[in-house]
């Protein structure tokens, strides 16, 4: 049985526009195509959509979706593997609604008491579960900026920590209400927020375009930078390393 563009795009929620430019740039070829043009897919491709949707929805991006799928041998295996992704997620993302239902608790108490959060002994455990680690791989290539960030960050105090946290948290939510709107990751409120980042950052030194992109990458390669960034609102990770990007070409190069 095959199924034509449009009925394709009612049953799996992709635009008609999407699959076309998926079957461009070769991700996902329909079965075939008839004289009048029109595209259909039989079972094997709506499975090939599938795995693309279910990537995607793990962060993948469509260059590293096309690897993943170039390198599968086995469909049922490929599926298996999704499928532990996924359990995983879930595991991670109920870990981070039990983070964000006991901050509501203590909220809503210290807000009826009038006094601050009393369940929460040191600022550092709203960060349980969603603090960062440094950058990981994306800085290999630049050890002497991520030895820079880490002794600076060793020297702070706990009152500095908790400041800078909730700078950081801000300024995820300023760009989360960016991303919103539907603000280009180019435009200027986007790119206000980029250069009041690498001001901040270049407190330590200068820091070149190359390594600010680094930076902007861990924002969706690092895990944990990638989960805090995304539990805020789902795509918000990608934006921040589309915003730094952006900056690095604009301002930088």
């Amino acid at each position: 049985m095959a199924w034509p563009t449009a009925e394709v795009a009612r049953m799996s929620g992709v635009t008609a526009r999407t699959l076309r430019h998926y079957d461009e740039i070769g991700l996902l070829p329909p079965a075939w195509t008839g004289t009048n043009g029109h595209r259909y897919y039989e079972e094997r491709e709506l499975l090939r959509l599938q795995q693309i949707l279910v990537l995607r929805a793990l962060g993948l991006g469509l260059p590293e979706i096309g690897r993943v799928l170039a390198a599968q041998v086995d469909e049922l295996e490929a599926l298996r593997g999704h499928h532990r992704r996924l359990l995983a997620e879930r595991d991670r993302l109920d870990a981070l609604a039990g983070i964000v239902s006991r901050t509501i608790t203590e909220l809503e108490r210290s807000r009826e008491n009038g006094g601050p959060m009393t369940g929460i002994n040191r600022p550092e455990n709203l960060f349980e579960g969603v603090r960062p680690t440094m950058y990981g791989e994306n800085l290999r290539d630049f050890p002497e900026l991520a030895r820079e960030v880490e002794s600076h960050t060793a020297t702070m105090t706990e009152t500095q920590i908790e400041s800078g946290h909730r700078e950081r948290t801000a300024q995820m939510i300023r760009l989360a209400e960016l991303l919103t709107a539907g603000t280009p990751a180019d435009a200027a409120p986007a790119q206000a927020e980029a250069d009041a980042q690498y001001r901040k950052l270049s407190e330590l030194r200068a820091v070149t375009a190359e390594e600010y992109r680094a930076i902007g990458r861990s924002c969706v390669e690092n895990e944990p930078w990638r989960a805090a960034y995304e539990a805020i609102t789902p795509g918000l990770a990608a934006y921040q390393r589309d915003v730094i990007e952006a900056y690095a070409t604009t301002r930088l190069s």
